[in-house]
């Protein structure tokens, strides 16, 4: 089962290519999601232009190693995540879903039908992928959500924003489901099928409502990020000091001392639960 390519096994029953115009339908749709959202919120429009404005302020700085860093630090590392759980969960789920994402593609574009037998270690990684999905993405709803995790609430309560969480999660779950009960010559697989494709439709095509398009403007913003307070010129944005416990201790306490003793909820405190 974990050796054999499942969309391979389409070609009896559809096109060879149908599944490429999918893939490629799909591909367009998360161009046009993402364009769209970036015009909605103008975020490329504010980076370019606070880039425009600051590039010539401050000190002067080595953009090429913020940029190495950037990659390797807030990209691949996930770095932006100070709380180890969610940083893991949240490697597994996005290194889940590339190598998903791409072994789908090799196996519907290089061996479309069973005519060009597909390695089983391209399958395999398939399944890897999509099991690494799912162990980050259900850890993340079930114990790691702030509303779940931090404010007790149930992990049952949705909202728009769970969009794409969701629509991923569900996506994979059904495709590894189909995936398997087509190799034990399962009817029921037909049934998956339809649910599969229904469920990455609307992961891709939902891309302008969920928080797909964050994925591609994030490390931009991880950059000018990084550059600004490298120069200088991020002095009138929030301090930001969760790199050093200490001084993120000593900038809490100054708030504390400042607020009234209640904060508006009483004379009882409960302790936080920390995310």
């Amino acid at each position: 089962m974990f050796a054999l390519n499942p969309f391979a096994a389409l070609s009896g029953a559809l096109p060879p290519n149908a599944m490429q115009i999918y893939i490629a339908l799909m591909a367009l749709a998360v161009i046009a999601g993402t364009l769209l959202d970036m015009s909605h919120k103008a975020s490329a429009k504010y980076f370019f232009a606070n880039w425009r404005k600051t590039r010539d302020k401050g000190t002067p700085v080595d953009v090429a190693s913020i940029a190495v860093k950037t990659v390797v630090v807030d990209v691949l590392a996930s770095g932006e995540f100070c709380n180890q759980r969610r940083r893991v969960a949240h490697l597994l789920t996005m290194y889940g879903f590339i190598l998903y994402l791409v072994t789908t593609a090799v196996m519907v574009f290089a061996y479309p039908t069973a005519a060009t037998p597909t390695p089983a270690l391209v399958a395999q990684i398939w399944w890897l992928g999509g099991l690494m999905v799912l162990a980050g993405g259900y850890w993340f709803w079930f114990f790691i959500r702030v509303d779940v995790a931090a404010e007790g609430g149930t992990p049952l309560r949705l909202m728009r924003a769970d969009l794409f969480i969701l629509s991923l999660l569900a996506s994979v779950t059904l495709g590894l489901v189909w995936a398997g009960l087509q190799a034990q010559g399962s009817t029921a697989s037909v049934i998956f099928f339809g649910l599969y494709i229904a469920a990455t439709t609307v992961l891709f095509g939902g891309v302008y409502w969920s928080k797909f398009a964050h994925m591609f403007f994030k490390p931009a913003a991880a950059f000018e990020k990084r550059v600004s307070k490298a120069n200088g010129t991020a002095a009138n944005l929030p301090l930001q000091t969760r790199d050093d416990p200490a001084e993120q201790a000593r900038h809490s306490m100054e708030l504390l001392r400042d607020a009234p003793m209640d904060m508006g909820l009483g004379i009882k405190r409960e302790a936080p639960r920390h995310y």
